[in-house]
């Protein structure tokens, strides 16, 4: 626990150091806010029939921010501070202290899901979700998706051989992730592909949320995004103990 306390509070300072990450957390709840603000009856210019269709799907092109947020934006986070520390050897120093590596990654990951939790608050404050209900419902499904991304983010970090090969790792799967869901909106083969992911689920949820069709109950949904983070995990452990951080450091 000691170790843990110790790297969550050296990541925690060295996050706010590195404005790229911290920007990761700002820029989609802005974007959002951004999107938000355009929610007014009074478009200029604007036919009003075309305006009243705007207002009424701007919570869900909120909401969606918040889907491209746990696709996109956390999976490169985790994958590059991991992959920059083993580059850097940071974690040889850790281990010649007694730090366990496992001490290590809570310390990492236990960060970005502080400050994802409040930027997801902050979706669900910009959306204006009808009742404390649904926002505990959003919340929730959020920080699933966040542990899961957490878990894949910190998988690639292990296997990259860097922090610029984390990088063109983790591309792949974060538009994947982010964009899919968007796309499988308007494509019905699309939204087939991405009904096992957990972004797509968080994205069935949302639309549950501003009265879309329901593809399922929620209670599935979120089986599938917990069976997501499962799968995850269980995979993290592996690749773990095949290259585990302390023989890489």
């Amino acid at each position: 626990m000691r170790h843990f306390k110790a790297i969550f509070r050296k990541q925690f300072l060295d996050l706010f150091k590195n404005i790229e990450l911290l920007m990761n957390f700002i820029i989609y709840p802005f974007i959002a806010w951004l999107m938000g603000t355009l929610a007014s009856p009074n478009f200029d210019g604007v036919p009003p029939d075309i305006a009243e269709m705007l207002v009424a799907g701007m919570p869900n092109m909120v909401l969606m921010m918040a889907t491209m947020f746990a696709g996109m934006g956390l999976i490169p986070n985790i994958a590059s501070v991991i992959a920059e520390d083993i580059e850097k050897k940071s974690l040889r120093v850790l281990s010649m202290a007694g730090v366990k590596p496992i001490s290590y990654l809570l310390g990492v990951g236990g960060v970005t899901f502080l400050i994802s939790v409040f930027s997801t608050f902050a979706f669900g404050l910009i959306a204006d979700l009808a009742s404390a209900r649904e926002l505990l419902i959003f919340v929730a499904a959020m920080l699933s998706a966040v542990v899961a991304s957490i878990f894949l983010g910190a998988m690639i970090g292990i296997l990259a051989r860097g922090q610029q090969a984390a990088s063109g790792l983790t591309m792949p799967a974060a538009v994947v992730l982010g964009f899919g869901p968007m796309l499988a909106q308007f494509n019905g083969t699309v939204r087939t592909l991405m009904t096992p992911f957990y972004t797509q689920q968080l994205n069935a949820i949302v639309d549950y949320f501003v009265g879309g069709p329901a593809a399922a109950p929620l209670w599935q949904s979120f089986a599938i995004i917990w069976g997501n983070v499962l799968v995850l995990g269980i995979l993290f452990a592996v690749v773990y103990r095949k290259k585990a951080l302390a023989k890489r450091a």
